[in-house]
């Protein structure tokens, strides 16, 4: 079900005309990306000068790039402070209506759904969810719980569900447990294809209880998802005072911190720094795309017919679709709460450390969303060419960025010296290449020091018991930093554009979760 007449791309078109755009759209990343490396071998080799200066460039701006990202997460952490410190159920209570009824709304009217697509995942990890919905300050009759269980998890899901509802089915206005089949016809096992049929059927139960979609803020969660308690009376708040509420979606700021505690530093720096990215982003709104955990209008995802079902990435693609939807007149607003997920856990250092790289990788996926996305851009004439080109560069240039920077900043820089030869090394650009990237670096610490810090205000309380050596290592991990950026940041990108390259498409992978007593 979408709005009349709105159409989006899907991933495997028909036509052979339609084939071919996408297909040409899928190998430029990994066109581009290895036509940069291999041709800055062959200029190291021949033009050694070249690749010098262009290393000296690159590095300068990277060490800007650092500075002004550090300043917008400091800015960021300040207002997930301010907000936290909010009694947002108080600011809705003291909202009144306008002249215009569709500028404000009663708060009482608004209701939230919540759905937590599942596969596997035990009770050791849905009960905490649930139990922090049950524990926000928001109305408990004005909260619709969705559990979307898939078939092929067998018996075992149905078992969680049976205990889950006996537990939680009468705690809410509503409480939804569904069950996606498998083997639909247009579908791949992704997790959009189970939130789109709990959607659907959330929608029949409004329908039957007559509450109009326009009053109904919905809200789809990883499973391991603990929000804030006082997410849904803030997200209620910003949503009533927005006059295109519709036109918005909601994003909170994820942090692994569900056991955090528990798994080993690499994964907490990886998972640490996705976060702080994500509070950076939240400054620059411009350049938002929902991740994970968000939320919208009901009415704007029942017009843009649900999350997509056959794609890896669907909490960035349905921001797409709002964005087409609307023509370009679509944005994601910041909600300064953090969400609470799981940090990458298995039962042993090995399986965890390969369990991230895939998880990196999957994340990398996001690059199925280029062919999507512009083929939508630019068939629609009502975005202006400015935006379009906005758009179609920060998409492009961000996946590129991801896979060859650390590789820049890593080993470029050695490259001219390693490959240019006698007569290269003679020069006074090559005598002074190490200070100059050396001490280009040594600024861009500034950055780390930065991170080192927040990230002790972000986390959780110590369980009761932690060594005073685990401590420390909240503090000393950060100089894996540097050392992970390539393994775990751009070989996934670069495993995933060759994939991509080649047609070896991924299916989705459900990250394994674990918590330790």
């Amino acid at each position: 079900m979408a709005a009349s007449g709105f159409t989006f791309p899907n991933s495997r078109p028909d036509g052979r005309r339609e084939q071919r755009i996408q297909r040409t759209l899928e190998v430029l990343p990994g066109i581009v990306t290895w036509t940069f490396l291999f041709l800055s071998l062959f200029l190291a080799f021949y033009y050694p000068i070249v690749i010098a200066f262009f290393i000296i460039v690159f590095d300068l701006y990277w060490v800007v790039k650092v500075f002004y990202i550090t300043v917008f997460m400091v800015f960021g952490y300040r207002r997930i402070r301010i907000w936290e410190g909010e009694d947002w159920i108080s600011r809705c209570k003291g909202l009144v209506k306008s002249e215009d009824e569709d500028d404000l709304k009663d708060w009482r009217k608004i209701y939230h759904l919540i759905i937590l697509p599942t596969y596997k995942e035990g009770l050791d990890i849905l009960q905490p969810a649930l139990d922090s919905i049950l524990n926000s300050d928001y109305p408990k009759d004005r909260l619709i719980v969705v559990m979307a269980f898939e078939q092929r998890a067998g018996e075992d899901a149905l078992e969680r569900a049976k205990i889950l509802e006996e537990k939680y089915g009468d705690k809410f206005f509503g409480y939804l447990t569904t069950l996606h089949p498998d083997g639909i016809a247009g579908e791949a096992k992704v997790k959009g294809a189970n939130a789109s049929w709990a959607g659907e059927e959330a929608r029949l139960f409004l329908d039957e209880r007559g509450i109009r979609y326009e009053d109904v803020i919905v809200s789809t969660f990883d499973s391991d998802t603990c929000v804030s308690d006082k997410y849904f009376s803030c997200l209620t708040y910003r949503f009533m005072i927005n006059p295109k509420r519709f036109r918005f979606s909601y994003q909170p700021l994820p942090l692994y911190n569900n056991n955090i505690w528990q798994t080993n530093s690499v994964v907490r720096v990886i998972m640490i720094s996705s976060s702080f990215w994500q509070i950076t982003q939240s400054v620059r709104r411009d350049k938002m795309v929902t991740f994970s955990s968000h939320s919208m209008s009901f009415k704007t995802l029942v017009d843009v017919g649900y999350w997509p079902k056959d794609v890896i990435s669907d909490d960035s693609i349905i921001y797409w679709k709002g964005f087409m939807l609307y023509h370009g007149d679509y944005a994601v607003e910041p909600i300064y709460l953090p969400v609470s997920l799981d940090a990458v856990l298995a039962e042993n250092f090995y399986k965890t450390i390969w369990n991230q790289y895939k998880q990196q990788r999957r994340w990398a996926w996001g690059i199925e969303n280029i062919p999507i996305v512009y083929r939508a851009l630019w068939r629609d004439k009502k975005i202006s060419l400015k935006k379009k080109l906005e758009k179609t560069w920060e998409e492009f240039i961000g996946r590129i960025s991801w896979g060859v920077s650390p590789i820049i900043i890593a080993v470029f820089g050695w490259l001219p010296i390693w490959f240019g030869g006698e007569q290269f090394n003679q020069t006074i650009i090559a005598l002074n290449l190490p200070k100059v990237l050396g001490y280009l670096m040594t600024f861009a610490m500034i950055g780390l020091i930065t991170s080192m810090l927040t990230s002790l205000y972000l986390l959780p309380p110590a369980p009761e018991g932690t060594k005073g050596i685990k401590k420390a290592t909240m503090v000393l991990q950060w100089i894996l930093s540097p050392v992970l950026a390539i393994p775990l940041g751009s070989l996934p990108m670069l495993d995933a554009q060759t994939r991509m390259l080649f047609g070896k498409y991924m299916e989705f992978w459900v990250t394994e979760k674990v918590r330790k007593e």
